[in-house]
């Protein structure tokens, strides 16, 4: 399924969505590191860079940590990832520790860079909201908020995910311009 923009925009918008099936081949550190570059180029609040990402490579010491945060759904499919990555936001300023509004923000301007690059080099880039978050937040300093899980992987075949998987294995819809957008108050 092609998706059609209301208004033209460059492919690599419509292009990104959220597969699950993946190889379990391995992306080698060079690959995996364009997409941290990518992250790295997104705006943020003066400049601080509020986002950090926390990766495990499978076939690795660190996979079995972050993998046994998912959800038993996530499970059946993000096993097959190559990358287990948590993104994470500063909630304060580096140079004077006050509250930043817009960590959140940031964080997910950086995301989106990583999984555009991800999709321009052919991977499979898929965010993750079912996981412990309680227990992954455990693992990382206090000023910092669990934001999401991504998996990443290569290509893999749809015939190898779960019937009920292989169904939703294609990029969805939007909602219309006019259902979100809206000049000078608020209709939603």
């Amino acid at each position: 399924m092609k998706r059609k923009t209301e208004y033209k925009v460059d492919d690599i918008f419509p292009n990104r969505w959220s597969a699950r099936a993946m190889s379990g081949e391995e992306i080698d550190d060079n690959e995996l590191m364009t997409l941290f570059e990518a992250a790295r180029w997104a705006p943020s609040s003066l400049n601080n860079q509020h986002w950090r990402f926390i990766y495990a490579k499978r076939n690795t010491v660190h996979w079995d940590k972050f993998f046994s945060l998912l959800k038993e759904g996530n499970k059946v499919w993000a096993k097959n990832a190559s990358v287990l990555i948590i993104t994470l936001s500063k909630k304060t300023y580096d140079r004077n520790n006050k509250s930043v509004r817009t960590h959140s923000f940031d964080a997910g301007a950086a995301w989106e860079n990583l999984a555009l690059q991800g999709i321009e080099k052919g991977l499979v880039v898929h965010p993750i909201g079912g996981f412990d978050f309680e227990k992954a937040a455990e693992m990382f300093p206090k000023e910092y908020n669990v934001k999401i899980m991504v998996a990443v992987g290569k290509q893999g075949n749809k015939d190898d995910l779960p019937e009920e998987l292989q169904e939703r294995e294609v990029p969805s819809d939007r909602k219309k311009l006019n259902e979100m957008v809206f000049e000078g108050e608020f209709k939603g």
